[in-house]
C-alpha cells in the first residue's frame, strides 16, 4: 500500500499538534508496511525522512495536463477563496467586484503557471492564497507521481483542496483526516464561513472521512451533514521515542501546575486562571505556568493581574521539542481545560512523563483515558478541587502517575495506523 499524503507542517518546524501527529502517522504506517509520500508547502531539509519521502511543494512547478489555467481550474472543479471579503455592497456592485477578483486570480495564476511558487508554509495573512496555490501544485504532483500511490490522504482543511485536485486528476480514492473543525476553533455562532465551506467540500468529495475522536465524528455528521457510513474514528496516539532519561533542575521549591497549548478561546485558558486563583486561596505552596502563545495571551496576563495572582503565575511563551518535555518534567500536575478539543495529545505526553493530568470532558482524549481526572471545562470549582487534591495527597498523585503511565504506553501510533491502513484498503478495494 502506497499513500500520497498532503500535510501543512512536519517536525522539527511546527506551530502545533498537527505536524507532530503527521510524523507519528507516517512512522506508524511504515511499521505497518505502508509507504508514504508526504507533501508539504515549505520543507526545510532537516525533516526526518526515515519513515517517509518528503516532497517540497515549493520545488514543484505547476505543470498539469491542462492547456490553460482556466481549464485546470475547471477540471478540478476548483473554488478559489478570496482573501478580501466584501460584506457591504449592493448586488450589482458585488457582482462587479467578484468578476474583477476572478480576472485578477486567473491573471496571477498565469504568472505562476509553469513556474514554482515559494510557499511560506505559515499561517499568515495570505493563508487562503497559499491554500489555493497548494491545490494547483498538489494536482501537479499527483499527475507526476500517479503510478507511485494507491490512495490520497489529506490532513485538515488547509490541504483538502490539494487532495480534491489530486483525486480529480488521477481518479485515486481520497481520505481526509479531520484533526479539528471550525466549531473547535471558535464559538458556535462565530465560525469562519470560508473555512467551513472548504471543510464541507472536502468531506463531501472524500471517499472516507477519518476523525480523531467520536466527539469530532459527531460534529462532522451533525454540523456538516456527512453520511455516517463514511465517517470513521481513529484515535490519536503518541510517539515516545527519544524521550527517556530526561533530567531537569527545578528552580523553585513550590509545586508546579502547567497549562501547555495555544492560548486561544478553544483551549479554555481563562478557566485555568480562575481555577488557579481558587487553589491559591487554599494553599500558597504552588506556582502556575501557562506555556504557549496565542491571541488571548495579553488578555490572560491582565486576567491574572486582576485576580492578584501574578506573583504565582508564569507565562513562558511558545515551547517546542525538548523544551516541552522539560516543562512536563518540571510539573506536578498538568491540566487541559479545553472548551472543545478534538483529541488533545498533550495529556498523553504529560502522563508518559509521570505527571497526573486533569482534562476537560469536552475532549477526544477523555474517550480513551481512564486515569486522567475529567471535569467540565466550565466547572472551575471541580477543577480547583482536583488540582488541590493531586498537590496535597501524595497517594492519589502516585496512583494517577503509575496507572496513567501504564495506560498511555498502550496508546501507540503502530496500533492507530493499523486501523488507518484498513481504511485505505476499504476505499481502494471499492474502486
Amino acid at each position: 500500500m502506497r499513500v500520497l499524503m498532503f500535510g501543512w507542517e512536519f517536525p522539527p518546524h511546527i506551530a502545533g499538534g498537527l505536524g507532530t501527529a503527521c510524523e507519528g502517522i507516517v512512522k506508524g504506517l511504515a511499521y505497518n508496511g505502508v509507504e508514504t509520500l508526504f507533501v508539504m508547502p515549505s520543507a526545510s531539509g532537516d525533516e526526518d525522512q526515515s519513515a517517509t519521502t518528503i516532497i517540497n511543494a515549493s520545488d514543484v512547478a505547476v505543470d498539469t495536463m491542462a492547456t490553460s489555467v482556466d481549464e485546470f481550474l475547471d477540471r478540478v472543479k476548483f473554488i478559489h477563496i478570496g482573501t478580501n471579503m466584501v460584506p457591504y455592497a449592493d448586488p450589482e456592485e458585488f457582482s462587479r467586484l467578484v468578476e474583477e477578483d476572478r480576472s485578477r486570480q486567473v491573471r496571477d495564476f498565469k504568472i505562476s503557471y509553469g513556474q514554482k511558487f515559494k510557499f511560506s508554509g505559515k499561517y499568515g495573512a495570505n493563508l487562503m492564497e497559499e491554500v489555493a496555490r497548494y491545490a494547483m501544485v498538489g494536482g501537479t504532483i499527483a499527475m507526476q507521481r500517479k503510478d507511485d500511490f494507491d490512495v490520497i490522504h489529506a490532513h485538515d482543511w488547509l490541504t483538502y483542496y490539494a487532495g480534491i485536485a489530486a483525486k480529480q486528476l488521477t481518479g485515486k480514492p481520497l481520505v481526509i483526516h479531520v484533526h479539528a473543525t471550525s466549531f473547535d476553533r471558535g464559538s458556535v455562532d462565530n465560525i469562519d464561513t470560508r473555512v467551513f465551506a472548504i471543510e464541507k467540500r472536502g468531506m463531501e468529495e472524500a471517499d472516507r472521512v477519518v476523525t480523531v475522536s467520536d466527539l469530532t465524528r459527531g460534529i462532522v455528521i451533525n454540523k456538516y451533514g456527512i453520511d455516517p457510513s463514511k465517517v470513521v474514528t481513529v484515535h490519536n496516539a503518541v510517539d515516545f521515542s527519544g524521550r527517556e532519561n530526561l533530567e531537569v533542575q527545578r528552580g523553585v521549591k513550590e509545586k508546579v501546575v502547567t497549562f501547555l497549548g495555544r492560548i486561544t478561546y478553544q483551549k479554555g485558558p481563562e478557566y485555568f486562571i480562575e481555577a488557579a486563583a481558587k487553589v491559591l486561596k487554599r494553599t500558597k505552596n504552588v506556582r502556575f505556568v501557562m506555556a504557549g502563545s496565542g491571541d488571548m495571551m495579553n488578555r490572560c496576563i491582565r486576567h491574572a493581574a486582576r485576580l492578584g495572582i501574578s506573583d504565582r503565575f508564569h507565562f513562558t511563551g511558545f515551547l517546542r521539542g525538548v523544551d516541552v518535555q522539560k516543562m512536563f518534567a518540571l510539573s506536578d500536575v498538568y491540566i487541559m481545560p479545553s472548551i472543545s478539543e478534538p483529541f488533545g495529545i498533550s495529556p498523553l505526553e504529560a502522563m508518559r512523563t509521570g505527571v497526573p493530568s486533569i482534562i476537560s470532558k469536552q475532549s477526544g482524549a477523555a474517550e480513551v483515558l481512564r486515569y486522567a481526572f475529567k471535569v467540565d471545562f466550565w466547572d472551575v470549582d471541580a477543577m480547583a478541587d482536583d488540582i488541590y487534591a493531586l498537590l496535597n495527597y501524595p497517594a492519589l498523585a502516585e496512583f494517577a502517575n503509575k496507572e496513567g503511565f501504564d495506560e498511555v504506553n498502550a496508546l501507540k501510533w503502530n496500533g492507530a495506523t493499523a486501523k488507518l491502513k484498513k481504511v485505505y484498503e476499504s476505499v481502494v478495494n471499492h474502486q
